[in-house]
């Protein structure tokens, strides 16, 4: 049966507030739980951050007493979410290790994405974007063999392939060649808002993980890769977040925010394996569905128009967190030597991205070229998970 979630009542919100005890959640156990758990905490932990930092800037915005207040009371009850999903990852696992997790959520995610998305264009932008992630997580996985001595089939498990996608020196663009167009509020598909939202959430978290956490290392090479793609995630919420419609109104995009939080809380209560986590994705849909209709009631009030109006009928299909080995292994080998030019895409190197490059590698190696060389004086050769093969594309496959 279809779950409609404006037909829901969930908890009051007077009875959603938690005490320390309720808030001390217990982490999952990094060597022994699904790694896809630990996407889909990370992956809500950038839903929730996405959700507090909107209702905030919001706030800023308004000039009405009454919604401000209306708006801090939902909002501490999502900075009570957040807090009780972000902590139950490990304080054993290593920033490196919760890196290369961020990278399999961005790699799998945007694929699922891709492969879901009904617009030929944003399509596009998802299959653009997930080849760089995927060489990110390919470039942290060989520095994490350097520097922990460790491999990273221990995280991804086996579910996410690791080997290189388009090379991340590549990714840095003339900034105004990362700015993708909209779509049509007014025309654009109920599941392509809730796909826009969602992945402009999760590489925003990722931004700031990597501009927060790069500098805490004190190798040299560890500091300069964080800070070397760190910018390419700013590049990255640039190009998802462009793909949101800005007519969309201030009313209209908070009730986007709580209905895409219900869906994602719905979506993985349905394919949580770790009872625990799943108790919490259970509580805080039922938290979600009343903050959604406060924020349907803020929009009638003082937008004149009904949720319903820009609200799918029900939720889509559950999001799914699953291998996609086989699609991203047919989008390297159709779309990597793919770049921007203007909105649009191009195969050709041009002059902006020929300056851009020169400007910012100023002729010398990058930090991310540099990471395999040292791999390779250290190790030998670099570090890959390549369970279905050989690399599509044979200039890229391993010697051996």
């Amino acid at each position: 049966m279809a779950f409609n979630p404006l037909e829901q009542r969930g908890i009051p919100l007077d009875r959603q507030l938690r005490n320390w005890r309720e808030l001390n959640v217990k982490p999952i156990d990094p060597d022994h739980c699904d790694p896809y758990t630990r996407c889909r905490i990370i992956t809500m932990n950038g839903i929730e951050v996405e959700a507090i930092m909107f209702s905030h800037q919001m706030a800023r915005h308004c000039p009405d007493l009454e919604v401000k207040q209306q708006l801090a009371r939902t909002r501490y009850i999502e900075a009570q979410q957040q807090k009780a999903v972000n902590w139950l990852l490990p304080g054993v696992s290593s920033v490196l290790e919760t890196t290369i997790a961020y990278e399999q959520v961005a790699v799998d995610l945007t694929a699922w994405v891709a492969r879901m998305e009904p617009d030929a264009y944003l399509k596009q932008a998802y299959q653009f974007g997930v080849l760089e992630d995927f060489d990110h997580l390919y470039r942290y996985a060989n520095l994490y063999e350097m520097i922990e001595h460790r491999k990273a089939e221990k995280i991804v498990d086996g579910l996410t392939e690791v080997m290189p996608g388009r090379p991340t020196p590549l990714h840095h663009r003339d900034p105004v060649d990362n700015v993708r167009e909209p779509y049509d509020k007014d025309t654009v598909n109920p599941l392509s808002r809730l796909h826009a939202l969602t992945i402009m959430s999760a590489e925003q978290q990722t931004m700031n993980f990597y501009m927060n956490t790069g500098p805490t290392y004190m190798e040299p090479i560890a500091r300069q890769l964080y800070q070397e793609i760190g910018l390419i995630e700013e590049e990255h919420v640039t190009h998802y977040e462009s793909l949101v419609d800005p007519g969309e109104s201030w009313w209209e995009q908070l009730v986007h925010h709580e209905y895409n939080e219900c869906y994602l809380y719905h979506s993985f209560m349905e394919q949580e394996s770790d009872p625990k986590v799943k108790a919490i994705w259970e509580l805080h849909l039922n938290m979600e569905l009343e903050h959604l209709h406060i924020a349907a009631d803020l929009m009638r009030r003082h937008d004149g128009r009904e949720a319903a109006e820009v609200c799918a009928p029900s939720l889509p299909n559950v999001l799914t967190f699953e291998p996609n080995k086989g699609y991203l292994r047919e989008l390297i080998a159709d779309q990597l030597d793919l770049t921007t030019l203007g909105t649009g895409y191009v195969r050709e190197a041009h002059e902006r991205f020929e300056a851009m490059q020169e400007a910012i590698h100023g002729g010398e190696p990058a930090p991310s070229d540099q990471v395999l060389a040292q791999h390779d004086a250290m190790i030998g050769g670099d570090y890959r998970l390549e369970t279905e093969g050989d690399h599509p594309v044979p200039e890229l496959r391993s010697a051996k």
